[in-house]
């Protein structure tokens, strides 16, 4: 009866998880469905083996593409020239979909000058990049009974740094504690 044969043997393949999503031939539940034949007509709603036999006599597939209430409308169409046009809409999407990395950068509190700079230099450079960076100041021992004093005073001297560089709008987006780490994200506007 159906014409859509699988030839995948890969359960990661985008193919069957895009067929598992949809309702084919005999496979659809309902006695009556609403049925859209391959020139977009309505047909109207039909008895499920009489949409089954006019799509067989298309040598099409009858595809369930939604519902309206509890009527779940279908379409005489190519199944697998359906799930093509899905698959090269997916990826699509996916190359136009920017990724938004966050870069992370550590430091203790009584770093050495130029191992500062270093990092900041870098840190300049993934923003400029676009990338957020992420600034983890980590506290040990005696200094963790001075975070809040350390970590302000730390935090400020890299604002006020990144500030001199001008990178245009700098963003502050969260601030975390935990333990004895604290952190802070930035990103460009």
């Amino acid at each position: 009866m159906s014409r859509f044969k699988p030839r995948y043997n890969n359960k990661k393949s985008n193919n069957k998880l895009l067929a598992n999503n949809y309702q084919v031939n005999e496979k659809i539940r309902a006695s009556n469905v609403q049925v859209i034949d391959e020139k977009g007509e309505n047909l109207g709603v039909l008895p499920k083996q009489e949409a089954l036999r006019l799509a067989e006599n298309a040598e099409l597939d009858l595809v369930k593409v939604g519902e309206k209430g509890d009527m779940p409308i279908t379409k005489i169409m190519d199944f697998g020239k359906f799930l093509y046009a899905k698959k090269k809409q997916l990826i699509e999407s996916k190359k136009k979909h920017k990724i938004v990395q966050v870069k992370e950068i550590k430091m203790r509190p009584n770093i050495g000058e130029n191992d500062y700079k270093t990092k900041l230099n870098r840190a300049i450079k993934f923003l400029n990049e676009g990338k957020k960076v992420k600034f983890t100041i980590q506290f040990r021992g005696r200094e963790f009974i001075m975070i809040k004093e350390l970590g302000r005073n730390f935090f400020e001297r890299i604002n006020k740094d990144l500030e001199e560089q001008n990178l245009g709008t700098l963003v502050e987006e969260k601030e975390q504690r935990g333990g004895p780490f604290w952190s802070k994200i930035y990103y460009l506007k």
